[in-house]
């Protein structure tokens, strides 16, 4: 008999453009996700992040584990551009990385910008309705 139906953590394992956000969700590679993203050196990763506001050190473990293949992290904090908290402020900089927060579709721009160019880049995209 089958196992069924098994759900697995959602990961692209390679980098890719951003083609589309918004609806909840964001398209790249021919697929499409519904939620935030993390776009990371080891792959795109779905993320658990629903709102800027509530962003903490422990939605950044990824980063943080890769932190020395990152040269920059683009964080789209939703429609808002707003100042991350200062525990994970400081969280992000004692591992290293430096970030920059702007709206999500700023970091989709700007992130398929830099990827194009071959930049250590990786993103935190917080989906948009």
């Amino acid at each position: 008999m089958g196992a069924g139906i098994q759900i697995r953590e959602a990961h692209f394992p390679g980098r890719a453009p951003i083609d589309a956000y918004g609806n909840g969700g964001f398209r790249f590679a021919d697929m499409s996700h519904r939620g935030s993203l993390l776009c990371l050196p080891s792959g795109i990763h779905g993320w658990d992040a629903l709102s800027a506001d509530d962003l903490t050190p422990a939605h950044f473990a990824k980063v943080i584990d890769e932190a020395a293949e990152i040269g920059i992290l683009l964080i789209g904090a939703g429609t808002e551009i707003l100042r991350l908290p200062k525990a994970l402020r400081e969280a992000l900089s004692e591992a290293g990385i430096a970030a920059d927060t702007m709206s999500t579709g700023a970091a989709v721009r700007t992130y398929n910008v830099l990827l194009a160019e071959d930049r250590a880049v990786a993103a935190a995209l917080i989906a948009v309705d």
